[in-house]
C-alpha cells in the first residue's frame, strides 16, 4: 500500500469511493465534492500497487496551531486491512507539531457510531469530553443565515 498526497482527483473515482461508503451528502454533486478536495490543506490516499484507490483522508488546517481531519473513507472492501490506520497514523506524524488534532464522527449510537469509536479510541483519540472540552456545530438546516448581511 502506498499513501500518497494528491491533489488532482478524478470525478468518477471519488463518487465510487464516496458513494461506497454511502455518504450522499458527497456524491449528490461530484464537482462538489472535487472542489471541496482541492480546496482542503492536505489530501492523502492509500492505494494498492496496481493504482487502485484504497482510501483517502483529507484535513483542513492552518498548519500551526489546529488540524481538523474532515474525512476518513476507506472502501468498504479494504476495511480491517490497515487502510484506515495508515491514512490517520500519517495525518498525526504531519500535524504533530499543532497543538489541536481534532476530528468528527457519528455518535456512538449510530450503525457506524460504534466500530468508529473503537478505531480512533485504537488510535489514542480521546472524547472531547474527557479532553476536558465540548464541540458545537449548527444544524444543518439553518434559513436566513446564508442571506447577506443588510
Amino acid at each position: 500500500m502506498l499513501i500518497t498526497e494528491e491533489s488532482v482527483f478524478d470525478p468518477d473515482e471519488m463518487l465510487s469511493l464516496y458513494g461506497s461508503v454511502g455518504w450522499e451528502g458527497y456524491t449528490a454533486d461530484v464537482d462538489k465534492l472535487c472542489r471541496g478536495l482541492r480546496n482542503s490543506h492536505l489530501v492523502i490516499t492509500a492505494r494498492d500497487g496496481s493504482g487502485t484507490l484504497l482510501g483517502l483522508a483529507r484535513t483542513v488546517s492552518d498548519d500551526e496551531h489546529i488540524c481538523y481531519v474532515q474525512d476518513v473513507v476507506v472502501n468498504p472492501d479494504h476495511h480491517r486491512q490497515g487502510v484506515g490506520r495508515a491514512l490517520v497514523e500519517h495525518l498525526m506524524r504531519r500535524y504533530s507539531h499543532c497543538r489541536f488534532f481534532l476530528l468528527s464522527t457519528d455518535h456512538e449510537s449510530s450503525p457506524e457510531g460504534k466500530r468508529n469509536h473503537a478505531f480512533y479510541r485504537s488510535l489514542g483519540f480521546l472524547s472531547y469530553k474527557e479532553k476536558q472540552m465540548a464541540g458545537f456545530g449548527l444544524p444543518r438546516n439553518r434559513p436566513g443565515l446564508r442571506d447577506p448581511a443588510p
